[in-house]
């Protein structure tokens, strides 16, 4: 058969051919700065990266010599879409730990935390359909659910979380918008992806409550809960209210994210749907991944690794904190995290984040994430921005702050 490569074919509008969702979905801001990384010299706080000298890496070697001599066969086949036993056996004795009842069959691994949001707006969310959440919030949580046709109301953040107390206000506005109650509201309790704060305990009670009394869903996200540097720990809203929790959790940031191993706590009769949600999407998570992940925690080596990310990122974030003091004008903001990898700051509202970051600091080499990212209906953010600690050693961090200090100085003398 003879073909003629060199003819000229009909071109196709695939825009036309695509469903509705699509228009909703849009690239991550933060995936797209990620690329700057890769431009010499830039100093980046955009991405919520782990340091990857910290790495565990003499242990997933030692794990994958181990599995692949003594499991290999087991490992690179195919496996359960609920995931790994005794992996999943090793998270239910640690959520037990901080108080969240829970057995082997209300577990279920997924890669990595993105894609329990993901199949959360799979089994919850119809077209349309409200969830509540803070503003500012996770932007991951935002593009999953745009893809599903979700609509939000918001509720504010001050120091201390969540203003829970706006909750029912939110909850009727949901409902009289759209003639049905939200799907569920999202909280990230632990050092907030983007603001830096922890719910107080007070306030985790009194969503509990709130949650209770209206029927509501609460998924908690908690990828940060064991990154804690000062203060004490405060017990998942899903120890109070377990009957009506989802709680999420990773081990990207205490061991690698490129492992991409996440999971899922719920309820057993809620479990099903999870499980056929995900069977469409990839059959399971990856064998390997699973048992590396697990053999590391059965040999005992995840809390000692976990206490020498905190000691470290506890000094990043201490200098981050000192040079913000330094360099920067007094007219900024920012809050002080007890733990996590972000920090959020607050410039003067005659500065644009969004226009700053793309007009001037990055011709000083350095980045960040402009605020208005954070804000699902993209109605705020517009003079604050999100600060990663975690990722570059102590002395880039002060530079990079200091350029940053140096270019809001300029622009606010003009």
């Amino acid at each position: 058969m003879n073909l003629d490569l060199e003819r000229d074919f009909p071109t196709i509008d695939w825009e036309s051919h695509l469903a509705a969702r699509t228009q909703g979905m849009k690239s991550s801001a933060i995936r797209e700065l990620l690329k700057m990384t890769q431009i010499p010299d830039i100093i980046s706080f955009a991405g919520g990266l782990p340091a990857p000298e910290l790495f565990p890496l003499r242990e997933v070697e030692e794990a994958c010599r181990h599995i692949l001599r003594e499991d290999g066969e087991e490992a690179l086949q195919y496996g359960a879409t609920e995931g790994y036993t005794p992996l999943k056996e090793f998270l239910a004795t640690q959520m037990h730990k901080y108080g969240i009842p829970s057995k082997p069959e209300n577990v279920l691994l997924t890669n990595g935390s993105q894609q329990a949001l993901d199949l959360l707006g799979k089994v919850f969310l119809d077209p349309g359909q409200y969830t509540l959440t803070g503003e500012p919030t996770y932007l991951g949580a935002i593009q999953a659910w745009n893809a599903y046709q979700a609509r939000y109301h918001t509720i504010p953040l001050d120091n201390n979380g969540m203003i829970v107390d706006e909750v029912e206000q939110a909850y009727e506005q949901a409902l009289e918008d759209s003639g049905k109650p939200p799907a569920f509201i999202y909280v990230l309790p632990n050092f907030h992806n983007p603001a830096g704060t922890t719910l107080s305990w007070e306030r985790r009670e009194k969503l509990a409550e709130i949650a209770t009394r209206l029927d509501l869903p609460v998924v908690e996200d908690d990828p940060y809960g064991q990154l804690r540097y000062e203060g004490e720990d405060i017990p998942p809203i899903a120890t109070l209210i377990p009957e009506r929790t989802i709680y999420l959790g990773t081990f990207s940031k205490t061991l690698a994210p490129g492992l991409r191993i996440g999971w899922i706590v719920c309820p057993e009769a809620l479990m099903l749907r999870f499980v056929q949600a995900k069977q469409g999407c990839d059959l399971h998570t990856g064998t390997l991944a699973q048992y590396v992940t697990n053999d590391i925690c059965q040999r005992g080596l995840l809390k000692p690794h976990i206490q020498q990310l905190c000691k470290i990122y506890k000094e990043r974030r201490d200098t981050m904190l000192d040079s913000l003091a330094e360099f920067w004008p007094e007219s900024c903001s920012w809050t002080r995290p007890e733990g996590g990898l972000f920090l959020w700051a607050r410039v003067p509202d005659s500065i644009d984040t969004e226009e700053f970051l793309r007009k001037r600091t990055l011709k000083e080499k350095v980045a960040y994430v402009p605020g208005i990212n954070f804000y699902p209906n993209a109605d705020g953010g517009h003079h604050a921005m999100r600060l990663n600690f975690s990722y570059a050693p102590p002395e880039t961090i002060v530079e990079g702050i200091r350029r940053l200090g140096v270019a809001l100085k300029k622009a606010l003398a003009e």
